[in-house]
């Protein structure tokens, strides 16, 4: 009995370190990358609430600005993801992202609707 109580509780202290260790990645960051349409600026302000992950988009390309609220974000331990469901051209566009979250740095993989994947860094803004 006290075997079952004592693997109980190293099982909740683990889940609840799992939490605490997710990475602050609250706040805006900035990032700066070409694609196969050109240069896009991205300004993200990430709100976090124990694993999940929340904010908005905001990508500027040439004079165009858009800013959408982010999907299915999630983070764990230093490892981030959400979706970006942008509107180019009158299509509707499915992005995903997915990046490892170092200091003040997180490197994305960006994959848009299946037929392009970039790579981009973003900073944080202090």
């Amino acid at each position: 009995m006290i075997r079952h109580r004592f693997f109980a509780f190293a099982a909740l202290v683990l889940m609840g370190t799992a939490v605490i260790y997710a990475a602050d990645v609250s706040g805006k960051w900035t990032a700066e990358f070409d694609t196969q349409i050109g240069v896009q600026k991205y300004v993200f302000d990430f709100k976090v609430d124990g694993t999940k992950l929340s904010g908005k988009a905001t990508g500027t390309r040439g004079d165009s600005q858009q800013e959408v609220e982010i999907q299915e974000g999630k983070i764990e331990g230093d490892d981030i993801s959400f979706v970006e469901n942008l509107k180019f051209q009158d299509q509707d566009i499915h992005i995903t992202y997915k990046g490892k979250v170092s200091g003040d740095e997180i490197k994305f993989t960006r994959n848009v609707a299946d037929f392009a994947s970039e790579e981009l860094v973003a900073k944080r803004v202090k």
